[in-house]
């Protein structure tokens, strides 16, 4: 059943939202069919806010992050890339996007396994839960320079 209506691919990612990996995902997933993406960066809390208030966290680092990585991601999908701030919990602010906008898809971009804070919570398999379709990349670690 072949459809007009362009697949609906949520990117879920904060610190490797630019990188070649992620990047390349997207140039991908594009060449496969007519895709509509939409950016999500949970808004990362820090120090006290992850106990207090996570929500009231400043979200300027979200939308730097969106700032950066929003015009690479289009050259990327060959088109438009939507971007939002979502909710602290990286799941919680997926379930939001998937709940409020809905998607057909989830890319989730994750630092390298031995590092990743989404590894260890088991987000990609926690998505999955939602019942769409997942793909996980992960970032390549740079090499350690020389001291």
């Amino acid at each position: 059943m072949e459809s007009s209506t362009p697949t609906r691919v949520l990117v879920v990612a904060h610190k490797t939202a630019a990188t070649p990996a992620l990047l390349e995902a997207v140039r991908e997933r594009a060449a496969r069919g007519p895709c509509a993406f939409t950016l999500l960066v949970p808004n990362a809390a820090h120090g006290l806010h992850k106990i207090v208030d996570p929500e009231d966290q400043d979200r300027s680092e979200a939308e730097q992050v969106l700032e950066l990585a929003l015009p690479l991601l289009e050259e990327a999908a060959g088109g438009h890339v939507e971007g939002m701030v979502g909710d602290p919990n990286p799941l919680n602010a997926v379930q939001d996007a998937v709940n409020v906008r809905g998607f057909d898809e989830i890319i989730i971009s994750t630092l390298p396994t031995r590092v990743s804070k989404w590894v260890r919570l088991d987000l990609p398999s926690k998505v999955g839960g939602l019942g769409l379709p997942v793909t996980t990349v992960t970032a390549k670690e740079r090499a350690a320079t020389p001291a």
